[in-house]
């Protein structure tokens, strides 16, 4: 007979790109969380919890860099002739569903956010994951760019709440269409731009990587133009350049391919992305001279002046948000003003150099998202706000750490009294202090410290019958505990600085004094 051959274990590993989340981590996010939509709410905005899978079909061509609508996601089909069915990669695909499948329901304008996690099937990096959390807050149904406006306020005081420091952040403001119109003025149509002319023999050697000669193409999507100049703030000035005509070299030396612009067209582009001043007023002027006759172009400086007026109004002035037309945002399904929100502080990265922290938010109007559903336009402007890279930021900043303070411990001495160890614990929590009995063996008493060290507990309390019989228990401060005995020599630790002895019927007033 065969030997039945052994089912191996499974491996106990996180799967690649994904990660686990302790104690600390979760509830310091949750603190974040409430902090936001307390802003949120401020402003008006309702929540929103939607399904986290939706059909590939709703979810749409919009994750960035993709061709397909199944590539970048988690998608899988049920059955043969079922639709596919994919998680969520952001929390606005979902919305212009929601938003389409009950609109005659929803208020209009319809304000709302939502939190949670969502997932991209890409490859992961270095603090790059495949789950992570957003937090939105959207405006659907109201075309001034009034609305634009207030969610930029709103990021601005958002960051403020969760605690980055004016001067640590900035909201920086653009407009698609100015883009729109740069792009339109140098014979890029909506779609394609078509080669100006063939180029010669002579030409196309000195051009041997461009992508029009690599290729052979006679075109260049208007998107790939887009991607190209969101790289702006990570390649600067030449980099793009070189990304919008015959391609570059990436640090670790790979070619990446260029769009294939002319030289002369790129140069344009370039000067709109360096139009940004010292103020405003000048910047917006540098604009109008970018889009030149371009009527769309005309259009996005316009609300761009608005948006400006009516920050300055409120009190927003440039050192929380600035017109700058370096921002791009890289989704297609934006029509009008994008907004991105970026930590100015440095940060030294995992090899020690520093570099600034970047970007931690970012949006704009999406005006024919809804319209895939309902046939009609419906205007809409949103944020999203990257949860994991603000905690991130504050942790590097030195102004959260990744403990927090456990729970007080109270020790087992006696097996037979957990009875009583239990009101102990009992009366502290309906005090409001977190509390907890050690549950595992209690033999060793070395072992019961050990574990309270481990939870980062403040505080032990101790009570053997001795403690008992004279109505006391003994208190071991054990913050203070370890700060002793970094310093304190053998006597005067022996000297149990630490522990005091209290009043069994004072013991809640005294643990309450002791955390402060």
């Amino acid at each position: 007979m065969a030997k039945v051959k052994k089912q191996p274990r499974p491996k106990a590993v996180t799967p690649k790109g994904f990660r686990d989340y302790f104690g600390a981590e979760v509830t310091q996010r949750k603190a974040m969380l409430d902090k936001i939509s307390e802003v949120y709410q401020l402003y008006g905005f309702e929540a929103l919890e939607s399904s986290a899978v939706e059909t590939v079909e709703a979810l749409g061509k919009f994750l960035p860099d993709v061709d397909r609508p199944n590539e970048g996601v988690f998608a899988w089909q049920e059955d043969d002739d079922a639709d596919w069915l994919a998680l969520r990669y952001d929390l606005t695909a979902p919305l212009a569903r929601v938003y389409a499948q009950y609109r005659n329901d929803l208020p209009t304008p319809y304000r709302r956010y939502a939190m949670g996690p969502v997932w991209r099937n890409e490859k992961p990096g270095p603090g790059r994951f495949r789950q992570f959390y957003q937090c939105d807050a959207d405006t659907v149904g109201a075309s001034s760019v009034a609305a634009d406006a207030e969610i930029c306020a709103m990021l601005a005081d958002t960051l403020e709440a969760v605690g980055i420091p004016r001067g640590d952040y900035i909201v920086r403001v653009n407009n698609r269409k100015v883009l729109n119109g740069v792009l339109e003025s140098i014979g890029l149509s909506d779609d394609l731009i078509v080669n100006p002319r063939p180029m010669t023999l002579d030409e196309a050697a000195l051009a041997l990587y461009s992508d029009m000669v690599k290729r052979n193409i006679e075109s260049i999507s208007r998107l790939d133009v887009l991607r190209q100049i969101d790289k702006f703030d990570k390649v600067g000035r030449e980099g793009v350049k070189q990304l919008l005509t015959a391609g570059r070299k990436d640090d670790s030396g790979a070619f990446i391919d260029g769009v294939g612009l002319p030289d002369e067209a790129a140069e344009r582009v370039i000067s709109f992305l360096t139009a940004k001043s010292s103020n405003s007023a000048e910047t917006l002027e540098n604009l109008k001279v970018a889009v030149g006759s371009s009527a769309i172009g005309r259009e996005g400086v316009a609300e761009l002046e608005m948006i400006s007026e009516l920050l300055a109004y409120q009190g927003y002035e440039a050192d929380r948000i600035v017109i700058d037309p370096s921002v791009v945002r890289g989704l297609g399904y934006y029509t009008g003003p994008v907004y991105e929100a970026e930590l100015t502080f440095e940060i030294n990265d995992e090899k020690g150099r520093p570099r600034q922290f970047g970007s931690v938010a970012g949006g704009g109007r999406y005006d024919d998202l809804v319209k895939r559903f309902t046939g009609q336009e419906v205007p809409a402007t949103g944020v999203s706000i990257g949860v994991d890279r603000l905690l991130a930021a504050l942790q590097a900043k030195g102004r959260m750490t990744k403990e927090t303070v456990g729970p007080v411990i109270v020790t087992v001495m006696d097996r037979d009294r957990m009875a009583h160890y239990q009101s102990i614990v009992g009366e502290l929590r309906a005090a409001g202090i977190r509390a907890e009995v050690y549950l595992g063996n209690p033999k060793n008493f070395g072992n019961q410290l050990k574990y309270a060290d481990k939870r980062n507990a403040p505080l032990a309390i101790i009570e053997g019958s001795d403690e008992a019989e004279r109505g006391v228990v003994q208190v071991k401060d054990l913050v203070l505990g370890a700060e002793i005995a970094k310093t304190a020599s053998l006597e005067e630790w022996k000297g149990q600085p630490a522990q005091s002895e209290v009043k069994r019927s004072e013991l809640v007033a005294v643990i309450k004094k002791m955390l402060g």
